[in-house]
């Protein structure tokens, strides 16, 4: 909830006179809804913004950038924040303080753990009483059932959430250690590719909301799952595309494939085409820029269908790790060098076919690559 710039006017030694306390609930609110409200803060409502900002020991100008970065809405002066709201402002502020933060990035701290969860608490209130309560209790509303449910669940799901935060954590300060230099753990080398699901615009017409939705929760989870399974990074997802990233090319392509593979063989998904691109990536706040992020996305764009195609740098890094051959022409005196040697010939996952090279918009002149799994490659 955000909070006002508004404040109480100070005298003359520069104390600040308290104001009056508003009633702690508006009369037109629901008394479930404030009954959920405390179930789920663990503490009913005490302050105003004003008070809360005073008693956090917090100007009222950096509170309201706190709340307004978690995407809290207006409260006015309204007596509805807790004594969690004023550990949560002093916690932050004490960062900043002791130096650990900048006020900056104390801001992107509130505003990227507020976006991220605000998804998360619609998707699984949405998913929960759609699953736990249909139909609904006989004389109950689902709005009635939702206390109870919240009541089970909640202590469940705080621990299983601090559980997966860690583990992403440790996930992402095991890249940053791995990196080569501090300009690398911002501006760094990835692999980006977006999965693209074709005539998804169509299919919006013609297709139910509930069965839509469905196709693109089905959509998501098989791609998150397979990204995650093939050792990428799902940066976002949106709907009809998905947005990942990995470390290497390889895992990249693999990945791609793969994705393109699953949905071709489930009669219920559209077709799907793919592109990634090969290059520098600035990071932020867990999402990823840059120049190299935007050709991936014009690659997806002129990608024929249940096909994936990859810029240059992106090629050349598949034929630099041994991935794919330079050529197939070079494949084969490869392996009539190492049969003459009595070798084994060298085995390559992927292979890859130059096409024509097409202006794309912003960007110039690129040749994309069409990238298939090569016969007798197999998969990794």
């Amino acid at each position: 909830m955000t909070v006002d710039d508004t404040g109480s006017g100070a005298d003359g030694d520069g104390r600040v006179d308290p104001e009056p306390a508003p009633d702690s609930a508006d009369p037109g609110e629901d008394p479930l809804a404030l009954r959920l409200e405390g179930l789920i803060l663990g503490a009913e409502r005490r302050y105003t913004p004003f008070q809360a900002a005073r008693s956090a020991g917090v100007s009222m100008e950096l509170a309201s950038r706190f709340w307004r970065a978690m995407g809290f809405a207006d409260i006015g002066q309204a007596k509805a924040l807790t004594e969690a709201d004023v550990l949560a402002l002093r916690r932050l502020a004490g960062l900043v303080e002791a130096g650990l933060l900048s006020e900056a990035m104390a801001v992107q701290v509130a505003r990227s753990t507020g976006q991220t969860t605000a998804r998360l608490a619609e998707w699984q209130i949405d998913s929960f009483l759609e699953g736990l309560t249909e139909p609904p209790e006989p004389g109950m509303t689902r709005t009635e059932v939702t206390y109870p449910i919240v009541e089970l669940l909640l202590p469940e799901l705080q621990e299983f959430l601090v559980y997966v935060w860690r583990r992403q954590l440790a996930a992402s300060a095991g890249r940053v250690i791995q990196a080569g230099d501090d300009e690398e753990m911002v501006d760094r080398r990835l692999a980006v590719g977006f999965a693209d699901l074709v005539g998804f615009t169509r299919l919006t017409r013609r297709m139910e909301e509930e069965e839509l939705g469905e196709l693109v929760e089905a959509f998501e989870t098989t791609s998150a799952d397979l990204v995650a399974a093939r050792g990428g990074r799902l940066v976002k997802t949106l709907g009809d595309e998905v947005l990942y990233a990995a470390d290497d090319a390889g895992t990249a392509a693999e990945i791609a494939l793969r994705l393109i593979e699953t949905m071709a063989n489930d009669e219920t998904m559209p077709e799907l085409r793919v592109g990634i691109a090969f290059g520098t990536v600035t990071t932020r706040m867990g999402d990823v820029f840059g120049t190299t992020v935007n050709l991936a996305s014009r690659l997806t764009s002129i990608a024929p269908k249940d096909a994936v195609l990859v810029d240059t740098a992106f090629a050349e890094e598949l034929i630099r790790t041994r991935d794919a051959p330079a050529s197939e022409a070079a494949a084969a005196e490869e392996a009539a060098a190492a049969e003459k040697e009595g070798e084994e010939p060298p085995v390559y996952r992927f292979a890859l076919q130059p096409m024509w090279q097409r202006p794309v918009r912003g960007l110039g002149v690129v040749e994309p690559w069409l990238l298939t799994r090569r016969d007798g490659g197999g998969e990794s």
